[in-house]
């Protein structure tokens, strides 16, 4: 089942604890400040892959 998800996603793999916490490093800082309200997905591109066209 892994295996199929990750066949699911453009890079081919999951994502890393590091790269999660890149993430959240960035959110708590100030460069931030304009992103309000947003929903920020950590999943590389799997949820662009069901979308309906």
């Amino acid at each position: 089942m892994k295996q199929i998800r990750i066949g699911l996603t453009p890079p081919g793999r999951q994502v890393t604890p590091v790269e999660i916490g890149k993430r959240v490093v960035f959110l708590a800082s100030d460069d931030s400040t304009f992103i309000v309200g947003a929903d920020m997905l950590a999943d590389a591109g799997m949820a662009n892959s069901f979308s309906v066209k």
